[in-house]
């Protein structure tokens, strides 16, 4: 008795539907010469489920660079900022893309300078040519051939290794 009740329900507005559209199209074809011109149809812009508000807060933030770090120019002119005496520090700061990361030393075995942060994946070492900056969360190096302006010169980085032959 329902599945009955049902399809006559549904037959009754389709028929409606049906008349309905013939009614439509009858008047729209009837009343070309008092139609207004089309305007431009915009096209349909995706819907979002859920709006995100913005938050220029979260967007904007950026770190300022530490007062008194030292410039570390890059291949493919790239750069960070560094501040701390990797002679002698245990952490230093390092600025890049637009934040302060405070890495803390990591022994080596080999004589270069690594200061590596678990939590944020940065990952600098320096040994006497050059520094070289990674990050861990993907395994790619974010910036190579990194030298500072003394480098440049042909002095070699201000490594812990390099301050320890000077003073032998």
């Amino acid at each position: 008795m329902k599945k009955l009740l049902i399809a006559a329900v549904v037959g009754a507005l389709s028929s409606t539907l049906l008349v309905t559209a013939e009614n439509a199209s009858a008047q729209e074809s009837g009343s070309t010469a008092t139609k207004k011109p089309a305007a431009k149809a915009k096209a349909p812009q995706p819907k979002r489920l859920i709006k995100r508000k913005p938050n220029p807060e979260k967007e904007a933030k950026v770190d300022p660079i530490p007062e008194g770090s030292e410039k570390w120019s890059c291949n493919e002119g790239l750069s960070f900022e560094m501040k701390g005496d990797m002679k002698r520090d245990q952490i230093v700061t390092v600025h890049w893309a637009n934040k302060n990361y405070s890495l803390p030393r990591e022994n080596t075995t080999t004589g270069a300078d690594r200061f590596h942060d678990a939590a944020s994946g940065l990952d600098v070492v320096v040994i006497p040519t050059k520094a070289m900056l990674f990050s861990d969360k993907d395994g790619s190096r974010l910036a190579d051939e990194c030298k500072t302006a003394a480098m440049m010169q042909g002095a070699p980085a201000p490594t812990q290794s390099n301050a320890i032959n000077k003073a032998q």
